[in-house]
């Protein structure tokens, strides 16, 4: 594995989101000194919160998994999980509702889940449901520690016996067929394929590899922690701070400083400069950092921007879907909801060739709606409820452009509501008493290309070391972490990718070979 040369005794991270917060704890664990620069005035990133009217709305991600990942990354300053976090699991971890009319409640537990499945579908469903189950947990082994946690200097880091396992697994065939061939019912076939949407690609076209998604939700398990998904980054935050970190909130970084343009020698061959200072702020308000080292996480093309040059790719980057997202404060809730529920519309395929090709919004839509307030009350003021609802849409580049959502947003909120109103959530509109709205004019005003928070899509060409990598040409001494890079987009993905990146920086690798990394339960 290739690191960065010369000395990495202080590293600046940019950048206080999940991936930053990992790298920050795997650095500080390895002995370096760490100052983290965050525009925002306080820890999460994409894992933001908005208090109010005495709500507390979490902005990002809603789903919880892998918590064995948070654990590593506590662990490598000495500190625990269960001292920072009261993680809640949740059963179910999703709740199904078809067009048809059924429902589903989505167990981890394998024995619940077979039941549930044999009520829906009759026993021969059930019995391809523990068999998909088990070929889930093979396909796990075979990618975590080879393919997914881990840092690719080449192409070539493919070629290894696990590889093979993988292949003969079916891993490098089509998502909808390797889950058709264990299940018939196409409603059970949605609950183990719909999260290739966050990966960018129709399940007819994804790899059967990213049937690992499925494995983290169905099988692994799905948490919240209480407190609401913000508590998670707070929670890091301040194991980090506790274990030596230097944090500057409300700081943007303007640009970075370099020395010896072209003369140091680059690990594994190449030449480039040296960041020797990263500096916010502007004018009378400039600040200059000195670092050794550097963890850049923004966005992709907020990166580039910053290192002044971006990596020539023979074809340009595919991004993910995007998505429309309703926050709702409400003074009531609706029967029938979970935690989680998915809300499916009869189209299946016709959606993914409108979010992914056409660019139209979903004619049909399948929409996810989290009720946080169901698993921790406190979220909402006393009789009052969270709902948020998101809704998958093209991304800007080609569906509807930034401009467009302007107009758009408030037409799509309606069109949202009366839907919810046509499945079952009768008066949501009256019942709003807080609301934010998001769209892909939000993300684009972050900072993420494209108007996703999703990045860059999960396809053959952008997966692994094909994806855009952590180590940076021209620059000795810059490495990559977030979704844009590797392992890619997701809550555990990005907790990785902070790891990977300092490892880049220590040359450090997983202290306890052979761990089943990322699954332990709390």
């Amino acid at each position: 594995m290739r690191t960065l040369p010369g000395p990495t005794d202080h590293v600046v991270v940019v950048g206080a989101g999940l991936a930053g917060l990992s790298a920050a704890l795997h650095l500080l664990g390895a002995g370096r000194a760490v100052t983290v620069v965050e525009r925002g005035t306080g820890p999460g990133g994409r894992a933001g919160l908005i208090e109010r009217g005495g709500y507390r709305i979490d902005t990002g991600p809603t789903v919880l998994t892998m918590p064995g990942l948070v654990e590593d990354a506590l662990a490598a300053v000495g500190d625990k999980l269960t001292d920072r976090l009261d993680l809640i699991p949740l059963h179910p971890a999703y709740r199904a509702r078809f067009a048809d009319g059924s429902t589903l409640d989505v167990h981890t537990d394998a024995d619940a889940m077979a039941a549930e499945v044999e009520r829906l579908a009759g026993a021969r469903e059930a019995d391809g449901y523990r068999r998909l189950r088990h070929w889930l947990e093979k396909l796990y082994d075979a990618q975590m520690g080879r393919f997914i946690d881990a840092n690719f200097d080449s192409p070539l880091g493919l070629l290894h016996p696990d590889l093979l396992r993988l292949a003969a697994l079916g891993g490098l065939g089509r998502l909808d067929a390797r889950i058709g061939s264990f299940l018939g019912d196409e409603r059970l076939r949605r609950i183990f394929s719909f999260q290739a949407l966050y990966a960018g690609v129709p399940p007819s076209r994804a790899l059967a590899a990213y049937a690992v998604i499925a494995y983290m939700d169905t099988v692994a398990g799905v948490y919240f922690p209480r407190g609401g998904m913000h508590a998670l980054p707070r929670a890091l935050a301040d194991a980090a701070a506790d274990a030596g970190a230097v944090f500057r909130y409300g700081h943007e970084v303007t640009g970075l400083e370099r020395s010896g343009r072209g003369t140091a020698r680059v690990a594994g061959g190449g030449s480039g400069d040296r960041i020797t200072a990263v500096v916010t702020g502007r004018g009378e308000d400039r600040e200059r950092i000195p670092c050794d080292a550097v963890v850049l996480t923004p966005d992709l093309p907020v990166t580039y921007r910053l290192l002044g040059r971006a990596p020539r790719r023979a074809v340009p980057l595919r991004h993910s879907p995007s998505a429309v997202v309703l926050h709702a404060g409400t003074d009531r809730t609706w029967p029938g909801l979970g935690h989680h529920t998915l809300s499916f519309g009869h189209a299946w395929q016709g959606t993914f060739r409108e979010l992914t090709r056409t660019g139209s919004l979903m004619s049909d839509p399948s929409l996810l709606i989290t009720r946080p307030t169901a698993t921790d009350p406190s979220l909402a003021p006393p009789g009052r409820h969270l709902h948020y609802i998101l809704a998958p849409c093209p991304n800007t580049r080609i569906g509807p452009g930034v401009q467009d959502w302007a107009a758009l947003g408030p037409r799509y909120r309606a069109s949202l509501l009366t839907e919810l109103e046509r499945r079952g959530l009768d008066g949501i509109g009256a019942a709003i008493e807080e609301e934010c709205l998001v769209t892909p004019a939000d993300w684009a005003a972050e900072g993420h290309a494209a108007g996703t928070p999703f990045s860059a899509a999960h396809t053959f060409a952008q997966t692994g070391p094909f994806r855009p990598r952590n180590l940076v040409r021209g620059t000795v001494n810059a490495v990559l972490a977030g979704c844009g890079t590797t392992p890619g987009v997701g809550v555990p993905t990005v907790l990785i990718s902070g790891k990977l990146a300092a490892a880049r920086v220590t040359g450090a690798g997983d202290p306890r070979p052979g761990r089943a990394r990322g699954g332990r339960r709390v």
